[in-house]
């Protein structure tokens, strides 16, 4: 009877842990791409105000560079609270689209630049809303400061499509 009684706390207890783990997994997962994603808009930042067109594009790519380093100090230091290794240079996946946008420059690259960074801030602006829920107090509060900037920039990057498209007719 001991025995089973045993048993049975410790299959609740496993599987009482098991979304816990779960969900350290998916913070873990999230604090490495967002320290991936801000290393990556640190160079295209830097990018944009070497092959940038306009200055509209190329203070966009000052203001990425500025608050991305920004972000990543507090992403490290969350990173470093959860013990997770922080990444030192952006995803592959990253380095293919630098690589794409560093062969062009003016008002093609601008636009490409633009188009780029609207997709991947609101990828980023879904992903930092998930993180915001997180049971991590850390990890949330990051989300949540950085939500406010990941939606400016976003609107920037949207202001310049429409403007792009608007000298275009």
């Amino acid at each position: 009877m001991k025995t089973t009684l045993f048993l049975a706390l410790g299959l609740a207890a496993a599987l009482l842990s098991a979304p816990a783990s779960a969900q350290s997994k998916a913070d873990k997962t999230f604090i490495t791409e967002a320290i991936q994603g801000n290393l990556a808009e640190v160079q295209m930042g830097q990018l944009a105000q070497k092959n940038g067109g306009s200055d509209e594009v190329k203070n966009f790519g000052k203001t990425l560079e500025t608050d991305h380093g920004q972000a990543n100090t507090k992403a490290t230091q969350v990173a470093d609270e959860m013990k997770v290794t922080a990444p030192t240079e952006p995803s592959a996946k990253q380095k293919k689209t630098y690589e794409q946008l560093s062969k062009l420059n003016g008002s093609a690259f601008d636009r490409a630049f633009a188009q780029h960074m609207v997709a991947d801030h609101k990828h980023d602006i879904a992903q930092y809303q998930k993180a915001a829920k997180s049971k991590d107090t850390s990890l949330a509060g990051y989300a949540n400061e950085s939500l406010p900037t990941l939606q400016k920039h976003l609107q920037m990057a949207q202001s310049i499509t429409k403007g792009r498209k608007t000298s275009q007719r």
